[in-house]
């Protein structure tokens, strides 16, 4: 009998034992309840059910990313080779995977081509796609919001239109724009910017070897604002050492390509010669008259505006001071053009096959000296850089 009454509290000490609130009876605190937890952090379950469903969204978002970064091309270190000169033959989006050399930091270049009736639109975030800065640019490197339109159908107008500060000159197929004067006279300011009006003369050349404009490898840097563009060729883009017929690298603001520096001449695949040479002998002064009056804009826009805008009063004299040595390619007013001393014409272009465009050369003017036809307006700029 009392055999059976240990049997039996046996058995309720062993019920006990396993209650859900005695578990610290018997060793069990180490196993608690998800929920209970959170409220120890003071987090209810709604709360986390919510930031569950955050990480899902942050989740979707990446993939969407990811399928967004399939769904276009990967141009990271490629060398263009098509030769299509309209702009429209370039329709797709195009993604890069590169690196600041200097600061170390990662981008990801974004470029989408698209046409819209007889445009094609241009939308960049102004990122190359190699690696940049193997020089210490004064400015650091930043995304952008490009947007810049070209037609679909170039035309050459009855006269050409001059580079100037107030307008870029081009999109290149990697997102990163041409701009090719410096913002820096000799006699103005530092001699690096400042230099808005372009009827000064002696403009330095930041693709010359005398000059120290800091560009990388690629004859790029940026501007104040961040963005990363060329003044000369951009290197990576097309093979520039091998004779082979060069792609299309990139439209002007006019709508022409341009191609890199080789060409086929009747058989012969050659790099093509730009007809402007630098000038014999010491620099001479230029004159630098005052017309008179007020700044109006007499047909010739470049002639009457500075940081892009009509000045106020009556014209005043332009400093003219004579940087004094021989032409050696340190300034733009070194160099003359001859015509047909090279292939080109006066815009650093010539037509083929029945195709103008605008080819990179190995001396100056190196990508356009002017254009041919008129550029769009999206190409404006809103101040004047270097």
């Amino acid at each position: 009998m009392k055999l059976k009454y240990i049997y039996i509290i046996m058995l309720v000490l062993f019920l006990i034992g396993f209650s859900p609130n005695n578990s610290s009876a018997i060793g069990l605190n180490n196993i608690s309840n998800p929920m209970s937890s959170l409220s120890e952090f003071n987090i209810d379950s709604h709360n986390a059910y919510a930031n569950n469903s955050t990480v899902r969204k942050v989740e979707s978002s990446s993939k969407q990313r990811i399928k967004n970064r399939q769904n276009s091309k990967d141009i990271t270190d490629v060398i263009l080779k098509k030769r299509k000169p309209s702009c429209a033959d370039y329709v797709k989006t195009y993604t890069s995977s590169v690196e600041d050399l200097n600061s170390n930091q990662e981008f990801e270049g974004n470029l989408s081509v698209s046409v819209s009736g007889d445009k094609c639109i241009f939308t960049s975030n102004a990122i190359p796609n190699y690696d940049f800065n193997s020089s210490q640019f004064v400015t650091d490197v930043s995304e952008q919001n490009l947007t810049l339109e070209v037609t679909t159908n170039p035309q050459q107008a009855s006269k050409n239109t001059e580079l100037s500060l107030a307008t870029d000159n081009a999109i290149f197929l990697n997102g990163v724009k041409l701009d090719l004067l410096s913002a820096g006279c000799y006699g103005v300011g530092d001699g690096k910017i400042g230099c808005s009006d372009m009827e000064q003369p002696w403009r330095f050349d930041p693709m010359s070897s005398l000059n120290d404009f800091q560009t990388d490898s690629h004859n790029a840097h940026t501007q104040p604002s961040g963005i990363y563009h060329y003044h000369g060729s951009p290197v990576a883009l097309f093979d520039s050492e091998n004779a082979i017929v060069s792609p299309v690298i990139g439209f002007a603001a006019d709508g022409f390509p341009i191609f890199g520096s080789y060409f086929d001449d009747n058989g012969t695949v050659r790099k093509a010669k730009s007809s402007y040479q630098l000038k014999e002998g010491d620099r001479q002064e230029i004159k630098c008259e005052n017309p008179g009056g007020i700044y109006d804009d007499n047909g010739t826009v470049r002639k009457a505006k500075s940081s892009y805008q009509l000045k106020e009063g009556d014209r005043q004299e332009i400093k003219c001071e004579n940087p004094g040595g021989i032409y050696d390619g340190t300034y733009r007013d070194d160099y003359e053009y001859v015509a047909e001393l090279g292939d080109l014409d006066e815009c650093n272009g010539m037509t083929i096959n029945g195709v103008y465009g605008y080819f990179v050369t190995d001396s100056y003017p190196w990508v356009m000296g002017c254009f041919k036809g008129t550029p769009d307006s999206s190409f404006n700029k809103q101040k004047s850089n270097n």
